[in-house]
């Protein structure tokens, strides 16, 4: 479902979150006039809600997105993982092909391990259907993932306090 939200909404855990979380991001360089800009909107989200512990990595396309978080994971240093890719719908399978690997891929991550990957994929029809998403018309898809990363974290923060 698509939004007009033009910037993040406050986050309601922030203040108990603050700069207590360390957030990993990475991001494909395929489109990146795109992923870039939703990267961007995620740092200046998370750093408005005091998050100060950011670290960004790059990949090559949306399909090593799920290596890349994988390995993050396994770092053991991150409270929450954002993906940002942007896979722009062609004349041939592909687009099926790449959706599907990694929806698939970050989904069996956030169901086998211990801290939660935001996807932040776009999956859209046209280059100005992305650009609507990544801080034009739409808003910024960015600034929603981070938000759900710190909700995520303070969600890890409940069960662990049960």
């Amino acid at each position: 479902m698509a939004t007009s939200l033009s910037h993040s909404a406050p986050n309601p855990f922030a203040a108990k979150l603050g700069g207590e979380v360390r957030i990993g991001i990475v991001t494909a360089e395929w489109n990146s006039h795109i992923t870039h800009a939703l990267r961007d909107g995620a740092i200046n989200t998370l750093k408005a809600n005091g998050v100060q512990d950011i670290d960004c990595f790059d990949v090559p396309g949306a399909i090593e997105l799920t290596f890349g978080a994988s390995q993050l994971i396994e770092s053991g240093l991150f409270d929450a993982v954002i993906v940002f890719g942007c896979v722009i719908r062609g004349g041939t399978p592909h687009f099926d092909y790449v959706c599907q690997s990694v929806t698939q891929g970050i989904t069996q991550l956030n169901a086998d391990c211990d801290i939660p990957v935001i996807f932040g994929v776009l999956t859209v029809d046209c280059e100005q259907d992305a650009l609507d998403r990544a801080g034009g018309a739409l808003g910024n898809k960015g600034c929603e993932a981070a938000d759900a990363a710190l909700k995520m974290c303070q969600f890890v923060e409940q069960v662990k306090d049960l």
